[in-house]
């Protein structure tokens, strides 16, 4: 019964600690040398190896637990073996698609990925290697050996994807950097990082951007193109001073990459030409339908501000970080000018707190700016996505000038980077700001106001005051679709047929379709227009395929394929099966397969935006998790956490199990089970045996055992 109690009391608590074990310390390593651990085993059966997630929870703990502290030593953790293999495992999920264990990892992979390995840590490591490779990718089956000297000469002169060994080296490195940076950067930045997409921006500039009148736009994207040797390495040695870890990022960024000659690429261009205008092959109807490809440019939606995503030389997916680590020398440096700039005023009833934060004062509504009042508060937001940065400012213009100018000279000197006003625009909020292909514009609103006076009388008094709108630029999508060809003219967009999707069936076409206006649907779901563009996107969609149907199946216009097939494209147009009441009967009873027809046809079905308010300083799920566990292994936590509840004359779970315990021996009675909110009956339970206790006499043993007897019986 003892056992059952306390598995009830415990059980609440459980899923806490299951989530927190995800960064529990790992156990010490078994002794070993890290360089012999993977040839030490004559077996064909892979070595035990420590858990390569309780390694890295160690590092993503210790890096936030002291942010401004140097961060550990990374050479011990650059020759750990299950870091090596983890990394392997990812780098052939990108290159197979296909995740494989460490069991169905063959022998010879594991010696070839030790001697990559032990290569690094020597120095003997090449990146960019076309042959005598130590480590070669699963999906590649090729033999170096019996290779022509056209095809080594070939191989090592064009231009070729980076080799695998190359992407496990970089999956090792972002691995024990990504929790040392993540530690240190801005939460103003929100490219290229874990749990920060485009959409965390937009919900940030809808609750903070709210009160800002002028704004300015910046560019910085010519520093992701280049590259500079010397300010990503000054901008890595800042919190990185592993001789290691530096000199393999310098050689991946010194060592250059090999690229085709131009003309290589003239003779490509030319075969391209000529498979365009060959016959081609009509798939039979039981024969597998290729995905179409081009769409996945487009599934993996990003805005026009994130296009370009960074790769400097042989880093590949290093690169991303490295800019992180190079662009947060801005957000620092902007990070002082919003301290400096903030000036409140007593007279504006926004971001006038008393403690001086900065926060908004009406927290009901956020997004409500007041614009009456003679004195305005000065202050300043700044956010970066990429290369890309918005600055927010609440005041007059001269200061957004100023500022302007302070940040055209710390680009001169920090990145070597000649910027001018023309590339730093100054905006003011009533034309309407592009950033992210939404267009940010102020709404101005009269609500009126209610509230009681004194005695009961209500007054009501009518506010003038301004909303952000965040609104998806329609030009913008159409851009898009042009790119995709799925649209022609220059002024009135009128859908023309996908003829990439000729061969497949109507039920692929559909539902390819259907995701590609899913992916829509989500990436505008913070929009204010949310329904009006995806409504926009399902028009452009149903006609392009409904005239795609027309001339696939010779029914000569858009009005009778949805004579045909309905207005979502849903019954089959193959020899007009859609009209023929028999398809009907048979799709009744189950014995055809039903099409699935195209989604948000109507403006109705499209969902409506989401105004889920966003928290202030809001931070990932990663580093919430994060911050919790180290605020629970904080000794002065518990002890908070003890005198609030002798505060509140609570009792702990593993208190009330010692009392339990304790007078089960001394009094040989067990107390009823605790339910919930019975806390203070316990209580008084628990004190009124004390004071049974205290009216017993020791030496008057009769009369203590009737009253225990009595105790029992109840």
């Amino acid at each position: 019964m003892l056992r059952h109690l306390q598995r009830r009391l415990l059980r609440p608590i459980s899923p806490v600690f299951h989530r927190l074990s995800y960064f529990s310390p790992a156990p010490p390593p078994p002794s070993h040398r890290p360089r012999r651990v993977l040839s030490e085993h004559p077996s064909d059966e892979p070595p035990q190896l420590p858990d390569p997630i309780s390694t890295l929870s160690n590092l993503w703990i210790t890096s936030f637990r002291s942010p401004a502290s140097p961060p550990p030593p990374l050479s011990p953790l650059l020759s750990r073996p299950e870091l090596w293999l983890l990394a392997y495992q990812k780098a052939a999920a990108d290159a197979t698609g296909s995740y494989q264990t460490r069991s169905s990892i063959p022998r010879p992979t594991l010696d070839a990925l030790l001697s990559l390995r032990n290569a690094v840590l020597d120095g003997r490591f090449r990146w960019g290697g076309r042959l005598n490779l130590l480590l070669r990718s699963p999906a590649d089956k090729t033999d170096p050996s019996t290779l022509s000297k056209r095809k080594i000469r070939h191989l090592l002169t064009s231009s070729q994807p980076p080799p695998f060994q190359d992407r496990v080296v970089q999956e090792v490195l972002l691995m024990l950097l990504e929790p040392v940076y993540e530690a240190r950067f801005s939460p103003k930045s929100f490219a290229f990082r874990p749990g920060r997409t485009a959409h965390t921006v937009l919900r940030t500039i809808r609750r903070s951007f709210a009160g800002y009148l002028w704004y300015v736009k910046g560019d910085l994207s010519s520093i992701l193109e280049s590259i500079d040797t010397g300010l990503v390495l000054n901008a890595v040695i800042r919190d990185v001073r592993d001789k290691k870890v530096v000199d393999l990022i310098k050689s991946a960024l010194v060592t250059p990459v090999i690229v085709g000659r131009p003309e290589d690429e003239e003779e490509k261009k030319k075969k391209k030409k000529k498979r365009k205008y060959q016959k081609k092959r009509v798939l039979d109807e039981d024969e597998p339908k290729p995905d179409p490809y081009w769409l996945q440019t487009f599934f993996g939606f990003a805005p026009e501000e994130a296009a370009k995503v960074p790769d400097w030389g042989h880093c590949g997916a290093l690169s991303p970080l490295l800019a992180n680590v190079v662009l947060d020398e801005l957000d620092k440096w902007m990070e002082g000018k919003i301290k400096e700039f903030y000036k409140p005023s007593k007279s504006d009833v926004i971001w006038n707190s008393e403690d001086g934060d900065g926060e908004q004062g009406n927290t009901s509504w956020p997004e409500f700016v007041p614009t009456s009042g003679p004195d305005k508060t000065r202050k300043m937001d700044y956010i970066r996505y990429g290369g890309h940065f918005l600055i927010g400012i609440r005041g007059p213009r001269a200061d957004a000038a100023v500022l302007r100018k302070q940040l055209i000279e710390f680009c001169d000197q920090r990145f070597q980077l000649k910027l001018d006003n023309e590339s730093l625009p100054i905006e003011h909020i009533t034309k309407g700001i592009m950033f992210l292909d939404h267009v940010l514009c102020r709404r101005v609103v009269y609500p009126t106001l209610r509230y009681t006076a004194t005695g009961g009388k209500i007054i009501s008094e009518k506010g003038v005051g301004t909303l952000l709108s965040v609104t998806a630029s329609l030009k913008q999508c159409v851009k898009q679709f042009r790119k995709l060809e799925f649209l022609k003219g220059d002024r009135d967009p009128d859908p023309q047929p996908c003829f990439r999707m000729f061969h497949a069936t109507q039920a692929h076409t559909n539902a390819q379709m259907n995701k590609f206006l899913s992916t829509m649907v989500e990436w505008y779901r913070y929009a204010d227009n949310r329904k009006k563009i995806v409504n926009f996107c399902s028009y452009i969609i149903r006609g392009s395929l409904a005239k795609l149907y027309a001339a696939k199946y010779k029914l000569r216009s858009r009005a009778k394929v949805y004579k045909i097939a309905s207005r979502n494209l849903s019954r089959p147009l193959k020899d007009k099966k859609g009209q023929s009441p028999e398809y009907h009967n048979l799709l009744r009873m189950g014995l055809v397969d039903s099409i699935d027809g195209l989604q948000y046809t109507r403006m109705s079905l499209v969902p409506e935006t989401d105004y889920t308010p966003f928290p202030s300083g809001w931070r990932p799920q990663h580093e919430k998790i994060l911050l919790e566990y180290l605020r629970l292994e904080d000794p002065l936590t518990l002890e908070e956490q003890r005198n609030s509840l002798r505060e509140q004359g609570l009792m702990t779970p593993q208190d009330y199990v010692s009392i339990l315990v304790w007078n089960y021996k001394k009094n040989a009675l067990m107390l009823p089970p605790l339910g919930v909110g019975n806390t203070q009956r316990a209580k008084e339970e628990l004190l009124g045996l004390d004071k049974l206790d205290n009216k017993l006499g020791v030496d008057d043993e009769e009369e203590s055992g009737s009253v225990l007897q009595t105790a029992q019986m109840r």
